[in-house]
């Protein structure tokens, strides 16, 4: 076992030196997750004003279900989308099982929830306040949603960020559905796993080094729009 000061030497070398490998997981971390949120904002955004918005049989029903979804287990997700994929699955002829695309469908899976959770609850508490002036201005209910949605970007900001903080640290689905190949699937959590359990302390260190950089980073961003809303509500 390497010593851990020089193990955290070795890793703070790797990371100025700009390892070519070093960057080349790290360059994919990025665009999988990214890529993920994007995604899971696109359904998140409008399905959680819809139900702040929309009345309708079964909503508190959804909203529950929803809620729950927010603790869906990882690797639950990555064997659901392992089984999608796989040769023998429906989306088998689509070949994407252990490629970036799979490990994307998974983050999203996973972030989509915590997105639609959290757009819910901002998005109702402000209709509750503009609810009567909307209905006095005759808004239809997409023009509604869409008003909402326009006018909570700031918290909804947040809402993206911690999705992306979510999908950061992700490992469990990803490994099943990517396989965590060299060159082709292998990203920040996935290599800190591998190389931690071959010895390799200096670029698990270095990974785990900038995974929290990148952690820090978001929750700072979250903290400065949080902030920044603020000043606006009240100026």
């Amino acid at each position: 076992m390497q010593d851990f000061g020089a193990a955290f030497g070795q890793a703070f070398a790797l990371i100025l030196s700009g390892d070519a490998d070093l960057l080349e997981i790290i360059g994919l971390s990025l665009r999988v997750t990214f890529s993920a949120v994007a995604l899971a904002c696109l359904v998140g955004l409008p399905l959680g004003a819809a139900l702040a918005v929309g009345r309708f049989p079964g909503r508190m029903a959804a909203v529950t279900v929803v809620n729950a979804l927010m603790g869906l287990p990882p690797v639950v997700v990555g064997l659901g989308v392992y089984l999608m994929l796989s040769s023998a699955g429906p989306l088998g002829v689509l070949q994407l099982l252990y490629t970036p695309s799979a490990m994307i469908i998974a983050q999203a899976i996973l972030v989509a929830p915590i997105i639609t959770a959290l757009t819910r609850q901002v998005v109702e508490d402000l209709h509750g306040e503009y609810d009567e002036l909307l209905r006095a201005m005759g808004a239809r209910r997409l023009a509604t949603i869409a008003t909402l949605l326009w006018d909570a970007r700031y918290s909804l900001m947040t809402t993206a960020l911690a999705g992306l903080g979510r999908a950061l640290g992700e490992v469990g689905a990803i490994i099943i559905v990517g396989g965590n190949i060299n060159h082709v699937t292998r990203v920040m959590t996935t290599t800190i796993a591998l190389e931690t359990s071959k010895g390799n302390l200096s670029l698990a260190l270095g990974l785990g080094i900038i995974l929290v950089g990148l952690a820090l980073l978001v929750n700072g961003l979250v903290m400065g729009l949080r902030s920044s809303a603020a000043r606006l509500a009240y100026a």
